[in-house]
């Protein structure tokens, strides 16, 4: 019997796939009327081989849709409009981005409690913040539609970011946004203290003239110790330079060793904090900075030496800094950011007179605002739009260019990841091999993909975003290659998948749609996006015929038979039908002589 594909010609109107079209396609598969088989046809290298014509696609609704559109939402959620949840005075500018891409806005004040954000984020796609509302992992237990928590700045400590990434939450922020901003604001701390500003004001409002006492010193010459030198730190040394300072820095990132970054010297924090006469802090906070400069370390620092905190709260002992404080050991310091805040009314930083506060104000300009609202809209509606990704804490960089490119595959690698679960519903091991002309291919993201649709299938919510950690967490190798012949294919996708000691093997193309064209080494033909009935039988005459006449019975249409031979006297068939077929009928077709195994798909 020759082997191929089997089509239902009332479905299928490629005259290279079938000949005489059914007159009736509502009719379900007869094989005497209404099928042939025809070879299945290769091209020559470096072109996709020759597959059946158009069938209906569920998903070319979506064609335009990213990666994480598919992988974070359900079809019927894409269908509904996306709505964003702006909190804490998101500026006008990035939320009308979202209105002109069709987003639903909704507006809110700082949102104070998790319980009451857990509430708010009831069917939000998005959430965006800056330092008011804290984000825990408590406010998104219940949040099962949210894609992306934005961060209208650069600090993202506010953010339980590991419960997102557990979630499969997308964490983004804007940092290049306010550089500016927060590089001024703490050369005007810097500024303020070195001028004796802030008591001047105080004294003179207060109906004094203070001009005796308040005696400041100048900047030209004096040495400024920057701890991180990221964009904020490096713009600082730039604007400090600029007045005549000496500019050295510390990284916790870079080591000594390396080219001063933007030819600002490194040394060592404790060298750093003995050489400066002024501390500025620009580092995020982390587990490693937190209370960076504790009593010790600040009191390495230049007897009569100044601080300036105007990066995150918490990097500073604050206690600490009070006592060094009061027993001269520092003149002076500025904090833009504190451990806890609002800061509390009753805290003693309010009332020392060697310290100048300001209420967070780092990123308080109106260009600044303007700016990182715009920058995250930017990359939040193309990371649901076109899948790219930039300004992501939990995720790697994905360029437009590189989202276009594994646009395609997309829908493939979500119903191939359903399609393993079937295959081998608790795999310990898989292996990704893509081929034929893919060496740029930028595979890891396609990568996370299957993998999060096929753990996705099994429990919880799985997204790209926290499928790798949770393949590790289950104990699921995943390996991927990319490049290599393929056979005959313009892009191939070899999917290896390892359970209880057996590999089962799964060849797929992207011609005209995603397209599986081999199973365990048997060429056979479908859509794994499709309904589609796997079968082994003997290959022998007439269970075929069985086949197809049991599921015209039962009111269901064949769109494409394809069949393969093992080898072994059986042959391998995926039946593409137009619904979902009952375990009725299934039950019944197992019962059919000859049937070996069948699986629904």
């Amino acid at each position: 019997m020759a082997r191929g594909m089997l089509c239902s010609p009332g479905k299928v109107q490629d005259s290279h796939a079938c000949e005489a079209p059914s007159p009736d396609p509502r009719h379900s598969f007869s094989p005497a009327v209404r099928s042939r088989f025809i070879a299945a046809s290769r091209t020559g290298a470096g072109h996709d081989r020759a597959l059946p014509g158009p069938r209906p696609d569920p998903l070319r609704p979506f064609a335009a849709r990213s990666a994480s559109s598919l992988l974070f939402a359900s079809l019927s959620q894409m269908e509904s409009r996306m709505r964003v949840l702006a909190c804490d005075g998101i500026h006008a500018d990035g939320l009308n981005m979202f209105r002109s891409a069709g987003w639903t806005v909704e507006v809110s004040g700082p949102i104070g409690s998790p319980q009451a954000l857990a509430k708010a984020l009831d069917g939000v796609d998005a959430l965006l913040v800056r330092s008011a509302t804290k984000v825990p992992a408590e406010a998104l237990v219940g949040a099962g539609r949210l894609k992306v928590i934005g961060r209208a700045g650069a600090g993202v400590d506010t953010i339980d970011v590991e419960a997102a990434t557990t979630r499969g939450i997308a964490v983004m922020n804007a940092p290049d946004g306010n550089t500016l901003a927060a590089a001024e604001h703490a050369l005007s701390l810097l500024f303020a203290l070195a001028r004796r500003v802030a008591p001047a004001d105080a004294g003179m409002k207060a109906g004094q003239w203070p001009k005796t006492g308040l005696v400041g010193f100048e900047l030209e010459g004096k040495k400024l110790g920057i701890i991180g030198l990221g964009r904020i730190g490096s713009t600082v040394a730039r604007k400090a330079r600029g007045i005549g300072m000496e500019v050295a820095a510390y990284d916790p990132f870079l080591p000594v060793s390396a080219a001063g970054k933007g030819s600002v010297p490194l040394m060592t924090l404790e060298d750093l904090l003995a050489w400066a006469d002024v501390i500025t802090l620009h580092v995020p906070r982390t587990k490693e900075t937190t209370n960076l400069l504790s009593e010790a370390n600040l009191r390495r620092m230049k007897p009569g030496g100044y601080l300036i905190n105007a990066a995150r709260g918490g990097l500073v002992d604050e206690e600490a800094l009070l006592r060094v404080l009061d027993d001269e050991h520092l003149a002076g310091a500025a904090l833009d950011t504190f451990s806890t805040e609002p800061l509390p009314a009753d805290s003693p930083l309010r009332v020392h007179p060697k310290l100048l506060l300001t209420p967070h104000l780092g990123a308080s300009t109106g260009e600044a605002q303007q700016a990182v609202s715009t920058i995250l809209a930017r990359q939040i509606i193309d990371f649901i739009e076109t899948g790219a990704v930039a300004g992501c804490v939990n995720l790697p960089p994905l360029s437009a260019e590189a989202a276009r490119e594994i646009g395609p595959w997309i829908p493939l690698m979500g119903a191939l990841g359903r399609l393993a679960t079937r295959l081998a519903p608790a795999p310990t091991r898989l292996e990704l091999a893509y081929r034929g002309r893919t060496e740029s291919l930028d595979a890891k993201p396609l990568t996370r993909l299957l993998v999060a649709s096929l753990l996705g299938a099994h429990s919880g919510r799985v997204t790209p975003v926290n499928a790798l950690a949770e393949a590790a967490a289950r104990g699921l190798d995943v390996t991927e290659s990319v490049g290599g012949d393929g056979d005959g294919f313009d892009r191939l996708l070899r999917l290896r998948i390892g359970s209880n000691g057996q590999t089962r093997e799964v060849e797929a193309t992207l011609h005209r749609g995603p397209r599986v064209v081999r199973l365990d080494g048997v060429e056979v033909e479908f859509d794994p996006s499709a309904h589609v009935l796997l079968m082994r039988n003997e290959d022998r005459p007439g269970v075929i015929g069985t086949i197809g006449t049991q599921l015209g019975k039962a009111g269901t249409n064949i769109i494409n038979f394809s069949l393969g031979a093992t080898g072994d006297g059986q042959a391998v068939a995926a039946i593409t039908v137009d619904r979902e077929v009952p375990d009725s009928t299934l039950a019944e077709l197992r019962r059919i002589p000859g049937i070996v195994s069948l699986e629904a798909i």
